[in-house]
C-alpha cells in the first residue's frame, strides 16, 4: 500500500474514532444514568420513562432512580421527552395548536429498552416517530415487566404499532387494564386517600405499605357501575377527599375507585408480562413514603424478586427533592424547557 494512501487512511480513522466519541459523549447527555450500589437489584436495570406534561415526571423519575440504585442496586436510565434542542420540554403540545405546526415527541434512548429488564412508564398523549413507537412495542412484546404510573394509561396518542390476532392492541385498556376516562372528582381540587384492599394485604407489593396519600385526584377507568377487567387484581382503592391535606374528610358522594392494581399481558408469542398500573403518582405524590415504597415494592414483584422485599430497606429521598405543582399554567409554575443535565 502505498504511504501516502496508508497515512491518509490512518488519519480518516482516527477522526472517525474521534467523531463516534463525540456523538457518544452527546448521546449519553440525552438521558441520566444511575449505576447501581450494593443491594438486592444489583445487575438489574430498570428504566424510567419522564414524558408527561402535567405531573412533573422529569422531577419525579431522577428523584426514584437515585433511591432506586443507592438503597437498592438496581442500574437505572432515566429516558426524558425533548424538543427540537434536545431540552426536555413538558410544555410541548400534545394536540395540534391552530395557525402553529405540530412537532412530534421524541425521546431519545429507547434503543436501550432492548436490554432492560423492566420499564417504568410514565408518559401522557404523545405522538412519537414510528420507529421510536416499534422500539416501544419490541419492549412490551417482550414478556418483561411493565409498570406504569399515571398518565401512563393514557402514555400515547398516537397509536402503537401493535396488533395480535389482526386486532389492534390498545396500551391503556389492553395491556395495563384500564385507561383514563375522567376525573372521579375535581381536577386539582380535591385528593387522594389511599386504602389497602384488606384481602390483599399480605401482597409482596404492600409489603411495610400502611399510610397512603397523595395530592392528585382519582381517576376513572371503567364506566360507573362496573369494574376492573377480567385478570385486573385491585390493590388499592382511592378515595376522594373534599380537599387537598391528607387531614381532610372524605367525600361522603363519590365512592372509592382502584388506584394500583396488577395483572399479566399475554404477548403475541404467548409470554406473560407482569403488570402493575398505579393512577397515582405525581411527583408531589410521591413525596409520600408509603407510596414510593409501594412503587419500589412492584418493581421486585415485577422482576419476580418479591422474596427481596425488605419493608425495612430505606426508600428515603436521596438529596434535595422539591416538585413543582402539577399543572399546564407553565409560566406561573416556573415549568420551561431545561437540558437534561438539570435534572441530574
Amino acid at each position: 500500500m502505498p504511504r501516502n494512501l496508508s497515512t491518509a487512511i490512518h488519519r480518516w480513522a482516527a477522526l472517525a474514532v474521534c467523531f463516534l466519541g463525540v456523538v457518544q459523549a452527546a448521546d449519553s447527555e440525552q438521558w441520566l444514568r444511575y449505576p447501581g450500589k450494593s443491594g438486592p437489584g444489583k445487575g438489574k436495570r430498570v428504566i424510567l420513562m419522564a414524558a408527561d406534561q402535567e405531573y412533573r415526571s422529569e422531577q419525579s423519575m431522577p428523584m426514584l432512580a437515585k433511591i432506586l440504585s443507592k438503597h437498592h442496586g438496581f442500574d437505572c436510565t432515566v429516558l426524558f421527552a425533548v424538543n427540537e434542542k434536545g431540552e426536555v420540554d413538558p410544555t410541548m403540545p400534545v394536540y395540534p395548536e391552530k395557525g402553529k405546526p405540530f412537532h412530534e415527541h421524541h425521546i431519545p434512548g429507547l434503543e436501550l429498552l432492548a436490554k432492560a429488564d423492566l420499564v417504568l412508564f410514565f408518559p401522557r398523549l404523545l405522538t412519537l416517530p414510528m420507529k421510536e413507537r416499534e422500539l416501544i412495542v419490541d419492549y412490551i412484546d417482550s414478556g418483561r415487566p411493565i409498570l406504569s404510573l399515571r398518565t401512563g394509561n393514557h402514555g400515547f396518542h398516537g397509536a402503537l404499532p401493535y396488533k395480535i390476532n389482526g386486532k389492534q392492541v390498545d396500551w391503556g385498556n389492553d395491556v395495563l387494564g384500564g385507561s383514563f376516562m375522567n376525573h372521579h372528582g375535581q381536577w386539582h381540587a380535591d385528593s387522594t386517600r389511599g386504602i389497602v384492599v384488606p384481602e390483599m394485604k399480605d401482597h409482596p407489593i404492600l409489603r411495610g405499605v400502611k399510610d397512603i396519600w397523595g395530592n392528585s385526584d382519582v381517576y376513572r377507568t371503567y364506566k360507573e357501575g362496573g369494574h376492573l377487567p377480567t385478570g385486573c387484581t385491585a390493590l388499592v382503592w382511592g378515595q376522594p377527599l373534599l380537599g387537598r391535606k391528607p387531614t381532610d374528610a372524605p367525600n361522603p358522594e363519590l365512592e372509592p375507585l382502584p388506584v394500583v392494581w396488577f395483572k399479566h399481558w399475554q404477548t403475541r408469542n404467548g409470554r406473560q408480562a407482569r403488570v402493575v398500573q398505579s393512577t397515582m403518582g405525581s411527583a408531589h405524590d410521591l413525596q409520600c413514603a408509603d407510596l414510593r415504597r409501594l412503587i419500589i415494592n412492584a418493581i421486585y414483584w415485577g422482576l419476580g424478586m418479591e422474596s427481596a422485599i425488605d419493608a425495612k430497606r430505606s426508600v428515603d429521598i436521596v438529596g434535595t427533592y422539591k416538585p413543582l405543582e402539577a399543572g399546564f399554567n407553565y409560566a406561573e409554575l416556573g415549568v420551561l424547557p431545561k437540558p437534561v443535565s438539570a435534572y441530574r
